[in-house]
């Protein structure tokens, strides 16, 4: 990083330190997806573009992210039931954030509400190491002067002929802005020397659309406590064994009517 940056930097929180102190917000952000999918017609008739539209709507969902300097809750607006269509199966892994997800930087530490397959679970855990290379390039998003880092993600692809689950990685991209000095972000993302605006990887892409500080009702952020109690290692061997399940279930009920479409990441 320039030196120039880094001196902007520390100028700028040294003078936003007792802001911070008592700083609460509300971010909202909107997830996309690229779809690049090729449907076998044999197997949907005349369906693709109903495939298409239906896919296109779960993978837009609105997030909203309430943060103060050391704590946030990130869930979804409002909820969709997974995709589905008669004999049909649309499996989609590791498709985003359900659920509530409460991030505390300062002790590095989340607990995530998930319910799978009508089961609740609360998972805790540490927050991944934030390895974050930091660069030179801004722009601005809204009013907000916003600077660039980048890192390597591991995804969690569920291959579900598989027995276990494969590691790929992929390039994050996210555009933060010093100017809200909270080191968070939507869904697992945090680390950076203010609060993330923007973040692309694996085709998807998450832009905050609208930002209030320091709002008249403020919020008491508070983990979720609903749930069997789980490690993220626990709730990953969970959850693939509940994709195997569904797999071969699907299997035995397997005939000429029925389809499935396996999305990862």
């Amino acid at each position: 990083m320039n030196t120039h940056i880094k001196i902007f930097l520390l100028l700028f929180f040294s003078s936003a330190t007792l802001i911070a102190q008592d700083l609460q917000g509300v971010a909202t952000y909107k997830t996309q997806r690229k779809l690049d999918l090729k449907i076998d017609s044999t197997q949907v008739g005349g369906m693709q573009d109903q495939i298409m539209a239906m896919l296109k709507k779960q993978f837009e969902k609105t997030y909203t992210l309430t943060f103060d300097k050391g704590h946030s809750i990130y869930k979804e607006e409002e909820s969709l039931a997974p995709p589905s269509m008669g004999n049909s199966m649309i499996i989609m892994s590791g498709m985003g954030d359900s659920g509530e997800l409460y991030k505390n930087t300062k002790e590095q530490r989340y607990v995530r509400q998930s319910d799978l397959f009508g089961k609740l679970f609360l998972i805790e855990d540490k927050l991944k190491k934030t390895d974050w290379k930091l660069h030179s390039d801004t722009k601005n998003i809204g009013t907000y002067t916003c600077y660039k880092a980048t890192k390597e993600k591991e995804l969690d692809a569920f291959e579900l002929d598989e027995a276990e689950t494969s590691k790929e990685t992929t390039t994050v991209t996210a555009w933060y802005t010093p100017q809200i000095p909270v080191s968070n972000g939507p869904g697992e993302f945090q680390g950076l020397p203010g609060l993330i605006l923007e973040l692309s990887y694996d085709s998807q892409t998450i832009l905050c659309s609208k930002v209030t500080l320091n709002p008249k009702n403020k919020t008491t952020i508070k983990p979720p406590t609903n749930g069997k109690s789980v490690s993220q290692l626990e709730f990953d061997a969970i959850m693939t064994k509940k994709m195997n399940e569904m797999k071969s279930q699907h299997d035995d009920f397997d005939d000429e009517n029925s389809f499935q479409i396996k999305i990862r990441g």
